[in-house]
């Protein structure tokens, strides 16, 4: 079934929605949480409630791309179940590495001032990201949106761990420079 005719069942109420959905879906969001998570029992649950929250935000919500908003669903959840349950704890999952990577460009707290500009920084990121080589760009989101490993990354796209590694280095470093020449300081 194609995803205009999920959102139609969803739209309609029709609970084969969530059937047909999950059929689809589960293991691309089982991934993503489980990445984050470090558990595939966990990223179970967490695709279960975004399963659920999608019924709940459909409608009145119309997703264009339901797999892009499906994993936005379960990266959210992941992410919050995360901070919850691993408050101050090391060494589990991929996600570790992704925010510590990332420290230097997003930084520690979240001020009324950093929630504020947040869309505009995303807006920024996105315009950034596509002057990159798509190569580039995939890796990046790969590594930061999906929180993939190096090595699964590398498999991926058939380069060297290396690769990877220098290529998400000089992104964030060019990110860094775009951001900053944009009046972020960070």
């Amino acid at each position: 079934m194609n995803d205009r005719d999920i959102v139609g069942l969803f739209l309609e109420r029709d609970e084969s929605a969530i059937r047909e959905v999950s059929a689809k879906y589960t293991s691309y969001c089982s991934k993503i949480a489980a990445n984050i998570l470090g558990s595939y029992d966990e990223a179970e649950d967490c695709v279960n409630e975004a399963l659920m929250k999608a019924w709940e935000s459909i409608p009145p919500h119309e997703p264009e791309i339901l797999s892009t908003y499906l994993g936005k669903l379960t990266r959210n959840i992941a992410i919050n179940r995360r901070r919850r349950t691993l408050a101050g704890k090391r060494g589990r999952g991929e996600a570790d590495a992704v925010f510590e990577e990332l420290s230097e460009l997003v930084g520690g707290g979240e001020s009324a001032e950093r929630l504020h500009d947040y869309k505009a920084l995303v807006h920024e990121i996105n315009v950034f990201l596509y002057t990159l080589p798509e190569m580039k760009r995939n890796i990046f989101v790969c590594r930061y949106w999906y929180c993939d490993s190096v090595p699964e990354i590398a498999a991926e796209f058939d380069i060297s761990k290396n690769k990877v590694y220098i290529t998400l280095n000089r992104v964030r470093k060019s990110l860094l420079e775009y951001l900053r020449k944009r009046g972020y300081e960070l």
